[in-house]
């Protein structure tokens, strides 16, 4: 996965970076986590300016979250409902969770949009509630916007402060990632299995 992320980078730029931070949220396994650190570390060696990083992160995952809102706001609260009663099992959500998200999320739901896309795979998911509610558009996308360029801003400067040290760590990069990609994937079977319908 390092190998994909760094030559997509190296032939394509501010557009690679931002490409892979828009698949990020399309795709969830592959990772900021990786994409945007190794953007920062390239940057003190490509010619890259920082800010023309952060910025393509941020722009990139802006734009992968936007389908997620408009799945949302076509699925509706009823059909969200209706998939959880046939599927909650594989969906690791039922009926009932539905309605408890959409309560939190009217009480909360400017500061869940800023404040989830500084959580690992909530980054991605808090868009559907936000389109189910019919949150307002450009209130989404501004509150989005923030979040993302905090952890894109973080991550980046991250690798960016590494720099030349990156060489002695990036043999470990993949590995951690891919580790991540595991747990991910023991939790959601972990779900699956202890799952109960309310």
């Amino acid at each position: 996965m390092e190998a994909f992320v760094h030559s997509t980078m190296e032939q394509f730029g501010v557009f690679g970076i931002a490409f892979l931070m828009f698949l990020e949220n399309i795709f969830p396994p592959i990772p900021s986590e990786l994409i945007m650190p190794l953007a920062g570390y390239l940057a003190t060696r490509d010619g890259i300016s920082i800010f023309g990083v952060i910025a393509a992160g941020s722009v990139g995952s802006v734009l992968g979250i936007i389908p997620w809102y408009f799945l949302g706001r076509y699925l509706g609260e009823q059909r969200l409902k209706s998939l959880a009663a046939r599927h909650g099992r594989w969906l690791t959500m039922s009926p009932g969770d539905i309605d408890e998200a959409k309560q939190r999320f009217r009480r909360h739901g400017r500061t869940s949009v800023l404040f989830g896309r500084l959580i690992p795979t909530v980054r991605t998911l808090i868009s559907v509630p936000a389109g189910v509610v019919h949150m307002p558009f450009w209130q989404f996308l501004s509150y989005s916007a923030v979040g993302s360029v905090i952890w894109t801003s973080a991550l980046a400067l991250a690798g960016f402060a590494l720099g030349q040290a990156y060489e002695t760590v990036k043999d470990y990069v993949d590995p951690v990632a891919t580790g991540v990609l595991i747990a991910i994937i023991i939790a959601y079977v972990y779900r699956v299995a202890t799952f109960k319908p309310q």
